[in-house]
C-alpha cells in the first residue's frame, strides 16, 4: 500500500511538471509590465536583399526589426513604384517582415517601396515612419526627383487625402482607363516628393482617389492637371498643382410622392417656405430670402407687396428675382435701417412643381438693424498684385460670406456685418467676380486660382476694425 502512495504522488508531480511546460509552451506573447513606457519605433536592422542593392530578381523581400512588429492597413499605406499590377503580399511575425511581389518585376528598373505608417511595435504601436527601401533590376539606381505642390484651386487650401500620379501616356484617356507608373501622397502641407525616378518625360496628375482605383472616374471628383509634361532631368521644384471639380457633387433628389388613398388635407396642398430672417431681423446689406423645399413653377410679382412702418406705407421700390434653382426668391430694396417692414404674400402668389400652392394669404412682419449693429472695417493688402484682377473673400466655414473686387490695396466699408471671417483672394482671370472651375477633357483649361491668407479677423459691432495683411506672409 505504501508503495502504491509513492507511486500515485509521483505520477502527480510528474504530470504536474508536464502541464506546466505545456502551458508556457503555448502561450500568448505579453509584454513586459512595469518601467517606462515604451516611445520609439521599431528600427530596422536587416534587410534582404539588401537596402540599394541591384542586380535584384527576387520577389520576396525581409525585414528584421529590433522588436516585436504588427502592420496596420498594409495595402493602403503601402506604395511600391513602378506601381505593379498585382498588389503584394505583406505579412509580419514577431520581428520580421515579408513581402511578397506577385507581379514580374521590369528589367533595368528601379524599384521603390515606401511603407508609409504600415509598421507599428507590438507593444504601445509606436510608427516606424519614413520607412523606405529601394533596389534596382539593372546595374544602377535612378537618382532623380521630382517635387512640388497642391492646393484646391476653389479654397487656395490643402486637401492632404488627394494623391500624385505620374503617366507615360499622353492620351486623355490614360487618366481613365490606365494604371499610373508612380504615386506620391501629399504630406500636411500638401507637398509630395517622387524620388529615384528614371531620366524620362511623364505626364502628371492629382487626384482624390476614390474607391483606390487611382484613376479618373467622375466629374465630381478632385484633380489637377499640368499644362505641360514634366521631363525628371528638369528642374521643377517650381511646381504647383491647382485641384478641381469640374461639376458639383450632385445631391439625391428624391421624387415627389403621392398619396392616392386618402384625399388631400389642406396641410398637404400648402407650399412650405423659409425665410433667411435671424430673430425677424432683416439684414441691411443683404437681400430678403424666401427659401422653398420644391423649385417652384409659377409665381406672380403682383402678389407679393412689401410695405413700412405701421401705416403700412407702400415700396414699390423693390425687385424680386428667382435663383437658377427655382427655390429661392430674392426680394431687394434699399433697407432703411431700424424700420419696421410687413411682407405680404397673396393667397396663390407662388405653386411649386409638386402642385403645392399657397392656400391663403401670409403675413411676415420683422425690423431691419441699425448701423450700430455692424462694424467699421479696413483691410490693407502689402504686395498684392492688381494685375491679377483681385477679388478679396471673406468666409465662414469655406463659405464665401461676401466678396469685393480690388482695385486699390485698400478695402473700406463702413458697415460690415459682425462676426470671424477667414480670408482669401480669388484672382479673377476673366473678370465676373466670382471663381470658375476648370476643365480638362475636350478642352483644357486650369481652373481660376484662390489664395487663403492666413489671417483671421473678428469684426466686432459698433467698433472700427483695421487690419494689415501682407499677402506674401504664409
Amino acid at each position: 500500500m505504501q508503495k502504491f502512495s509513492t507511486f500515485f504522488w509521483g505520477l502527480v508531480v510528474v504530470g504536474g511538471i508536464f502541464l506546466s511546460q505545456l502551458t508556457t509552451g503555448c502561450a500568448n506573447i505579453v509584454p513586459p509590465q512595469g518601467g517606462p513606457r515604451d516611445t520609439l519605433p521599431p528600427r530596422l536592422i536587416k534587410v534582404i536583399p539588401a537596402d540599394s542593392s541591384t542586380r535584384v530578381n527576387a520577389r520576396t523581400i525581409q525585414l528584421f526589426f529590433d522588436e516585436y512588429i504588427e502592420i496596420q492597413q498594409g495595402q493602403d499605406n503601402l506604395i511600391v513604384s513602378p506601381i505593379p499590377a498585382i498588389a503584394p503580399v505583406i505579412e509580419s511575425k514577431l520581428r520580421d517582415l515579408t513581402l511578397k511581389l506577385k507581379d514580374s518585376l521590369l528589367p533595368n528598373t528601379t524599384y521603390s517601396i515606401e511603407f508609409g505608417n504600415t509598421v507599428k511595435d507590438f507593444t504601445e504601436g509606436n510608427i516606424a515612419k519614413g520607412l523606405r527601401y529601394v533596389f534596382s533590376t539593372g546595374t544602377y539606381l535612378d537618382s532623380l526627383e521630382l517635387s512640388g505642390s497642391v492646393v484646391v484651386a476653389e479654397t487656395g487650401r490643402v486637401d492632404s487625402t488627394l494623391i500624385v500620379i505620374l503617366h507615360k501616356d499622353a492620351t486623355d484617356s490614360a487618366l481613365i482607363k490606365s494604371r499610373p507608373f508612380y504615386l506620391s501622397k501629399l504630406d500636411k502641407n500638401g507637398r509630395f516628393r517622387f524620388r529615384n525616378l528614371p531620366p524620362d518625360r511623364f505626364f502628371i496628375y492629382a487626384l482624390k482617389d476614390e474607391g483606390g482605383t487611382r484613376r479618373f472616374t467622375k466629374p465630381s471628383q478632385l484633380m489637377a492637371f499640368a499644362d505641360e509634361p514634366v521631363f525628371t532631368n528638369r528642374q521643377n521644384d517650381s511646381l504647383v498643382l491647382l485641384a478641381f471639380a469640374a461639376e458639383k457633387e450632385a445631391g439625391t433628389v428624391a421624387d415627389p410622392v403621392t398619396d392616392r388613398s386618402k384625399p388631400k388635407t389642406e396641410a398637404d396642398k400648402r407650399i412650405r417656405y423659409q425665410t433667411n430672417l435671424s430673430n425677424n431681423q432683416q439684414d441691411i446689406l443683404e437681400p430678403l430670402l424666401l427659401l422653398f423645399d420644391s423649385p417652384l413653377q409659377r409665381w406672380d410679382k403682383s402678389a407679393i407687396r412689401l410695405f413700412s412702418d405701421s401705416l403700412y406705407t407702400p415700396i414699390d421700390s423693390i425687385r424680386i428675382v428667382e435663383d437658377s434653382t427655382k427655390k429661392i426668391l430674392r426680394i431687394e430694396t434699399p433697407w432703411l435701417e431700424g424700420n419696421r417692414y410687413h411682407l405680404v404674400l397673396t393667397k396663390g402668389a407662388f405653386s411649386d412643381s409638386s402642385g403645392k400652392t399657397l392656400t391663403k394669404t401670409d403675413t411676415l412682419h420683422f425690423s431691419t438693424k441699425k448701423k450700430t449693429d455692424y462694424g467699421k472695417l479696413k483691410v490693407r493688402l502689402r504686395g498684392l498684385d492688381l494685375n491679377k484682377k483681385p477679388v478679396l473673400q471673406w468666409t465662414q466655414n469655406e463659405r464665401v460670406i461676401r466678396s469685393a473686387t480690388l482695385t486699390t490695396t485698400e478695402f473700406t466699408d463702413e458697415l460690415f456685418a459682425p462676426g470671424d471671417y477667414q480670408l482669401r483672394i480669388l484672382y479673377d482671370a476673366n473678370g465676373n467676380g466670382r471663381w470658375d472651375t476648370g476643365q480638362f477633357f475636350v478642352v483644357r483649361r486650369q481652373p481660376e486660382k484662390v489664395q487663403a491668407l492666413d489671417k483671421k479677423i473678428s469684426i466686432k459691432p459698433g467698433w472700427s476694425n483695421e487690419y494689415e495683411i501682407d499677402v506674401n506672409d504664409r
